[in-house]
Parts: structure tokens; sequence; C-alpha cells
């Protein structure tokens, strides 16, 4: 599953710190997220998708 974390977080001008902090999980979560090295759990992808103001399917796609 690909991800437009990143290019989204970068246009939001928010840190992997920044983030990682308000949806309650590790730099490195973020960090492994973008790097897609972790598919994120249903709750965590729609906390993401929530904080970021975007809806899901616009975070994560499908390859």
């Amino acid at each position: 599953m690909n991800n437009r974390l990143k290019e989204l977080r970068k246009t939001q001008k928010l840190t992997q710190d920044e983030l990682a902090n308000a949806v309650g999980v590790s730099r490195q979560t973020i960090n492994a997220i973008e790097n897609d090295k972790y598919n994120p759990t249903l709750e965590l992808a729609i906390r993401l998708a929530r904080y970021l103001k975007i809806p899901v399917e616009e975070l994560f796609l499908l390859e």
C-alpha cells in the first residue's frame, strides 16, 4: 500500500515529531509509514487522515 503521508505532512508544515505526537505514536512509526516499511492499522490510518483533514483514500493508495 502506497501513501502520501510525507508529501501531505510537509504541505502542512508539520515535522514527523509533531504529527506523531498529535496522533499518539512515535516519530519512528511516522518515518516507517512514510518509507513504506510499515502499514498502519485502520485506526491509525483514520487518525492520520482526520488530523490532516483529508479522506483516508487520499492518504493511502492501494497498489
